[in-house]
């Protein structure tokens, strides 16, 4: 846990050690690394649950900030800590890409099922088909979960039925919409402007959270 780890260093401190670090004193790199833990342990509990365990992230955080500090220069005009987060979040996220499996914790880019082709897609070549205007400034680094969490929170019911049956989420198969808007009783036209504004509450939702 966080608590487990040394306060951050203040600012002075963190500027004495980044220079006896440039001038070559191995302990100066230890106290910096140390020091910054609790950043590594704030981020990697951002994304616990999505492919990794936090102890599991923490390692792989660490391996970031250990970048991050032999990279880090003092004529940087941010703190080493701001500099830092960029870089344990990236080892972060690079590591869940890579970590593909098949289950709800995985990237928008795993396939999601085939076209009409037998070509597989993913996710994101999904929403992306008709709805680029939309989807365009939507993190494709989101997870599928929060992708979840976020139809739950934001979605009316009938918000939701559509967008999970549209894109064949969590287990179910994907549907045309004139196969949504006849289940439903309702006309395509209508499936499609719940569809987009769905889209467009998620965009929003997400980019909140």
């Amino acid at each position: 846990m966080s608590t487990s780890f040394p306060n951050p260093l203040t600012e002075k401190e963190e500027q004495y050690f980044v220079k006896k670090l440039e001038e070559k004193n191995p302990a100066a790199k230890d106290i910096l690394i140390e020091h910054n833990l609790r950043l590594v342990a704030h981020i990697a509990k951002k994304y616990t649950g999505i492919s990794n365990t936090q102890d599991d992230l923490i390692s792989i955080g660490t391996i970031g900030l250990i970048k991050a500090v032999n990279t880090f220069s003092g004529s940087k005009s941010t703190r080493l800590a701001t500099y830092a987060a960029k870089c344990i979040e990236n080892e972060i996220l690079m590591n869940i890409r890579s970590n593909k499996r098949l289950s709800k914790e995985v990237s928008m880019s795993i396939p999601v099922g085939t076209d009409k082709d037998g070509n597989e897609i993913s996710l994101d070549d999904i929403l992306g088909t008709d709805t680029d205007e939309i989807i365009e400034s939507i993190d494709l680094k989101i997870q599928v979960d929060r992708l979840y969490k976020a139809i739950k929170n934001c979605l009316s019911e009938r918000e939701q039925a559509v967008i999970i049956a549209r894109y064949g989420l969590m287990d179910s198969d994907q549907k045309p919409q004139r196969e949504i808007a006849k289940e439903l009783g309702i006309s395509r036209s209508y499936v499609s402007r719940i569809e987009k504004k769905a889209l467009e509450k998620l965009r929003d939702y997400l980019s909140e959270h």
